[in-house]
């Protein structure tokens, strides 16, 4: 199994060793740095932190970490040159699976420009890229993005991440690949099964977002066995489990 977005800087070694044992061979660490930042030296830190610390320190406990690396829309308040340039790098170095995440969450223009920015360079370098819609405003907040992104990217290289029941179908009938998010106050994994049967199981990701915040390391686990346990079709399954993360990330 494949967990397509967690927050490996904020999680134990534990929580790696759970996921492991529990039938996650491999996971992507998205950036977030959720405290204030005083440069965008702090920032870069962040992120090198996850690409050259705690991806061997999931290799430690058994998990295989891949890495996607961004400016998240609540860190888009510095300066972004150093980062845009070290995307670069980490890009031509293929040492990132994706730019992320990034997105939009109180649509300011600091974060209106980084935004647009990121998504140029992910069409330029022909990079996926992980898209953050907010748990407040997201109806909203996501007709931006949905403006925004056919303008600067070709939609086959996004993911629209956390979507839940209430905005959908605001994105089912765009090129985009959807990320499922499972997780205490976003969305329970009955909600993420209901819509995997109603839209199929072709085009979605799963995962847990593990963060700082109270969180479920194990929620793609018990959403796979759910799907079991109610007699889905073992190659439906497989494609939310694992398959589609493979193939769009190339991992």
């Amino acid at each position: 199994m494949i967990d397509t977005h967690i927050h490996s800087d904020a999680r134990s070694g534990e929580d790696f060793e759970k996921m492991y044992l529990s039938g996650i061979d491999s996971a992507i660490s998205c950036s977030f740095y959720p405290y204030t930042l005083f440069n965008e030296e702090v920032l870069l830190n962040h992120l090198e932190k996850i690409l050259n610390y705690d991806s061997k320190r999931g290799k430690k406990y058994g998990l295989d970490l891949k890495v996607a690396l961004g400016i998240h829309p609540m860190n888009s308040y510095i300066k972004p040159d150093l980062i845009y340039e070290n995307l670069y790098k980490w890009i031509e170095n293929k040492d990132i699976v994706a730019i992320g995440e990034i997105g939009l969450e109180k649509l300011t223009e600091d974060e209106i420009s980084v935004f647009k920015k990121q998504l140029e360079i992910g069409d330029e370098t022909k990079t996926k890229v992980i898209v953050h819609t907010p748990r407040k405003r997201k109806e909203e907040v996501l007709k931006v993005i949905n403006d925004i992104i056919p303008q600067h990217i070709d939609e086959k290289l996004v993911v629209i991440d956390h979507i839940n029941p209430n905005v959908i179908n605001q994105v089912i009938n765009k090129d985009y690949t959807i990320g499922l998010t499972v997780q205490p106050n976003k969305m329970e994994k009955e909600e993420a099964i209901a819509i995997l049967n109603e839209y199929g199981y072709d085009r979605f990701l799963l995962n847990s977002d593990i963060s700082y915040k109270p969180s479920n390391p194990l929620s793609v686990v018990e959403t796979i066995r759910e799907l079991k346990r109610k007699g889905v079709d073992n190659k439906e399954i497989e494609k939310v489990a694992y398959k589609n993360a493979k193939n769009f990330f190339k991992i």
